[in-house]
């Protein structure tokens, strides 16, 4: 997996584009800054964004050239971001330390996404927010009638309501809800899209 990240991100142009994810950047202006997560953050888009709202921004990916083209691009705005690379068992952090953490797209695969919430929960102090986009399950449809190209197409790597209650069972619930967008998001979020945004608060 490292590979094929790394070849998508190697390309000249954005591959989720360089603007944030419209969701992230409507919840996070909704908060205080502080210290955020941004796990499987790629070019990161989403990371540049909280640093110019003041946020000290964490990031990781497993992909060298994602975090050449986010620091480049935390250049470009005049931030810096702590991003480091590796797998995700490999970037840990204090506990309770971040008072928010970003999931967007940070797809993983079915034996790995409930373990890695857990430990993504641990890293968030009570009271903290997590904030969640991600392709559902219902995605697959969507690829079949040709709307979009997004995604896994593992379906047990996509998400489901049931299954991010049960990882943050813990949290009280802000925002829960499916819904089909129309992405343009670089060169590979495009197109009529099964989504799942989530906002929770550590209890």
């Amino acid at each position: 997996m490292k590979e094929f990240w790394n070849n998508r991100y190697k390309i000249k142009d954005s591959a989720y584009g360089y603007e944030p994810n419209e969701f992230f950047k409507e919840e996070l202006t909704k908060l205080k800054s502080g210290k955020i997560l941004l796990p499987a953050e790629g070019e990161g888009r989403n990371a540049i964004f909280a640093a110019t709202l003041g946020w000290e921004v964490s990031a990781f990916d497993m992909s060298e050239q994602g975090k050449i083209k986010a620091e480049k691009l935390a250049g470009q705005h005049g931030v810096s971001i702590d991003y480091a690379v590796g797998e995700f068992e490999a970037c840990e952090y204090s506990k309770e330390h971040f008072d928010a953490i970003g999931l967007i797209y940070a797809h993983f695969t079915a034996e790995t996404k409930s373990k890695y919430h857990k430990t993504l929960d641990g890293y968030l102090r009570k009271g903290g927010i997590i904030i969640f986009e991600a392709f559902s399950k219902s995605n697959l449809a969507l690829n079949a009638k040709k709307t979009n190209s997004n995604g896994p197409k593992d379906i047990d790597a996509l998400f489901s309501m049931d299954e991010l209650k049960n990882d943050f069972h813990n949290y009280d619930i802000l925002e829960l809800q499916e819904v089909e967008v129309p992405l343009n998001e670089g060169i590979y979020h495009k197109g009529v899209s099964a989504i799942l945004r989530f906002v929770g608060r550590k209890k």
